[in-house]
């Protein structure tokens, strides 16, 4: 017998082709509404979707974070491990786990889940970091280290967040080689260890064996790292110690431009350090450093191009140490159609306090390596540290003030005289 399929049954197949598609359809918009709510509303996304696990780690962790109410962390512990029977491989569910067993005082079972998790992926944030607290507090700072290179590794924007334990692992023997090797070895994050380091007093001694150690390796020093630990002293006012920091940290090739003024020919590649020759951007003048085989016409030293602006500040400085007694200061220079409507002046001031000690004028024109110089002395007083600074007499950006035309500076020198 044949079946018969009349109107009312097509149109009843119809119906449930409809009805199916409209089934999908809201679960498919259930599904991306609760990706949508996820972070700002997880209990809203999980009534969408109870699977949504993201949404499940996001409010599970809201309540254990909750300082207004005390969470209820054996109904927290029963939701995470709850989620594990569609989400089994999910680290982070596992992370979440240890963290409220952690918080009960179940020690051995939360590191169980930690390892368990890293495991699982060796970057889950919260285990690592619970991991690098543990290995410290055991003592284990090898292990410490190699698991706070795999967070910094992969999540650099962490560094602050572990900043506070490194002086206890530095102080440690072991700690401290452990840091120095993964520092040596090449780790992306140790420019952040430096300015961190820098920071704080504490920090910069331990920084400053580290920059030493370096600077007898195959991964010596970068210039940044030792700016950031040579400002460190100067903001202390160690202005000893700076310096000594940055004499034992030049290369072999750097102490052959030694001198009362470090890289007084101002030959390229040097620059960046507070007691090298420190090159800011200034609006309406531009310099170059370049050596006498690159420049035009043989004329290497620092070039300075003004832009028919008025200039209140420049660009070019310098940190000095000179201690008490006589000194000459000599400048060569070069001018082209130069036009200096203020002063434009090498100073020499002590930093601390601050006072002018001597200034050597640059002439306006267009003269070809011209000597200038100027005695001055340094009293029994002394000062700890000084400044060498070009500037200009203007006080205020006035546009009648404009300064025109190419500065050549060949070589600046300091020489201490002997009467």
């Amino acid at each position: 017998m044949t079946a018969q399929t009349g109107p009312l049954a097509r149109n009843l197949g119809r119906s449930s082709i409809w009805f199916v598609a409209f089934v999908l359809v809201l679960a498919a918009s259930s599904t991306g509404l609760s990706r949508l709510l996820e972070t700002d509303m997880p209990g809203i996304s999980m009534a969408l979707d109870p699977l949504n696990v993201d949404a499940l780690i996001d409010d599970v962790a809201g309540d254990l974070n909750d300082t207004a109410t005390p969470p209820d962390l054996d109904a927290l512990y029963s939701r995470a491990s709850g989620a594990l029977r569609y989400n089994v491989g999910d680290a982070r569910l596992y992370s979440l786990m240890g963290e409220i067993e952690y918080r009960q005082g179940k020690q051995d079972d939360a590191y169980a889940l930690f390892d368990h998790a890293r495991k699982l992926s060796k970057t889950e944030i919260h285990a690592l970091k619970r991991s690098i607290g543990h290995s410290v507090e055991i003592g284990d700072l090898s292990k410490a280290i190699r698991e706070l290179d795999t967070l910094l590794r992969r999540w650099p924007d962490q560094f602050p967040a572990v900043a506070e334990g490194l002086p206890a692992i530095l102080s440690n023997p072991d700690g401290y080689h452990a840091l120095l090797a993964a520092i040596a070895a090449g780790a992306p994050w140790r420019a952040n260890l430096f300015s961190a380091l820098g920071k704080t007093r504490p920090g910069l001694d331990f920084a400053n064996q580290l920059l030493l150690d370096l600077a007898g390796s195959g991964a010596p020093p970068k210039s940044g790292e030792l700016s950031s630990v040579i400002t460190g002293y100067i903001v202390q006012k160690e202005y000893e110690q700076a310096y000594r920091l940055f004499l034992f940290t030049l290369s072999d090739e750097e102490r052959k431009l030694g001198g009362y003024v470090f890289n007084s020919t101002f030959e390229p590649g040097y620059d960046g350090k507070p007691f090298d020759w420190q090159v800011r951007d200034q609006p309406g003048v531009e310099v170059t450093f370049a050596t006498s085989q690159d420049a035009v016409e043989g004329d290497g030293g620092a070039t300075l191009r003004f832009l028919d602006t008025p200039i209140k500040n420049t660009a070019l400085q310098q940190y000095i140490e000179l201690p008490p007694g006589s000194y000459r200061i000599s400048l060569v220079a070069s001018g082209r159609n130069l036009k200096l409507p203020k002063e434009l002046f090498w100073a020499i001031r002590c930093v601390d306090p601050v006072s002018e000690i001597a200034r050597i004028n640059v002439p306006e024109g267009t003269f070809n390596r011209q000597s200038l110089s100027q005695e001055f002395s340094v009293g029994p007083a002394g000062c700890p540290m000084d400044m060498l600074r070009l500037e200009t007499a203007a006080i205020a950006e006035s546009w009648r003030f404009r300064y025109i035309g190419t500065l050549v500076m060949h070589k600046l020198s300091i020489e201490r005289l002997s009467y």
